[in-house]
């Protein structure tokens, strides 16, 4: 059997509220100039820098939806959408959704927001990603904002520049490498949901999984080709001067996690 062509980016250009998924993407791109939290870290040694991640992370994945709230007029600027704005659903997919604050029922779009420390252990993204294709609609949003300390062992978190992609193309692109690129001498195949309905509930079905996965990687975005150039360009990100990928190189000598 031929192999199918890999799967490709498509923009939802044909939906109704496009102008407003366009101007969405353009709030994102802008919250690192506009990110503001009042968080800020003393005393931090050494050895356990990369334990911010988990101490951090949840606070500042409900600080950006704030920020994102804060630039409505980038993405309202006509006020079409006064009765609507984004709120963050923890264990839910997505994890952030634009819903209207009259009827609580009615999603415009969603994204599967994530922060990710620059100085975590990985030198990547942790986020796995297991929903699958059909729950994703074509406007869904797969977003990953880094962040780091304005003074990297001390002071407040400091948001740079995200990386957005579409869901559907996320979870298709990372089924599609599990089972066409993978140099794997195992069973490659993936299990899909059969849940088909975008905005499900918490115990919903939705994830996909792999028939053989014995190390765990399954629904590693940050694995499967979709984000490579992204992390580079971020680890050589200027943190007090120096790259983010040598501060990394530093700290692992002398971590304690």
């Amino acid at each position: 059997m031929a192999t199918p062509a890999p799967p490709t980016r498509q923009e939802p250009a044909d939906w109704q509220h496009y102008e407003l998924w366009n101007r969405v993407r353009d709030a994102i791109r802008a919250l690192p100039d506009y990110f503001k939290t009042s968080t800020n870290i003393e005393g931090i040694l050494g050895p356990d820098i990369f334990t911010l991640n988990s101490v951090l992370g949840a606070t500042i994945e409900e600080q950006i939806v704030r920020t994102l709230n804060d630039l409505r007029p980038v993405w309202d600027p006509d006020k079409q959408y006064q009765t609507y704005a984004f709120v963050r659903q923890p264990q839910c997919f997505p994890d952030v959704v634009l819903r209207q604050k009259t009827n609580g029922q009615n999603i415009l779009m969603g994204i599967e927001l994530k922060g990710w420390y620059l100085l975590a252990s990985e030198a990547e993204p942790s986020l796995r990603f297991y929903a699958t294709p059909a729950v994703c609609n074509p406007w869904d949003l797969l977003v990953v904002v880094p962040w780091a300390l304005s003074n990297v062992l001390a002071g407040s978190p400091i948001a740079y520049a995200p990386f957005i992609e579409t869901a559907r193309f996320c979870a298709q692109r990372r089924n599609y490498y599990w089972e066409y690129e993978r140099k794997a001498k195992g069973d490659t195949g993936v299990i899909l949901s059969t849940h088909t309905m975008p905005y499900p509930k918490k115990s919903d079905p939705i994830s996909d999984r792999a028939v053989a996965d014995a190390g765990g990687n399954f629904g590693r975005i940050a694995r499967y080709g979709v984000m490579d150039a992204y992390v580079d360009e971020m680890m050589q990100t200027d943190l007090a001067g120096i790259p983010a990928a040598a501060w990394l190189e530093f700290f692992r000598k002398f971590a304690r996690e």
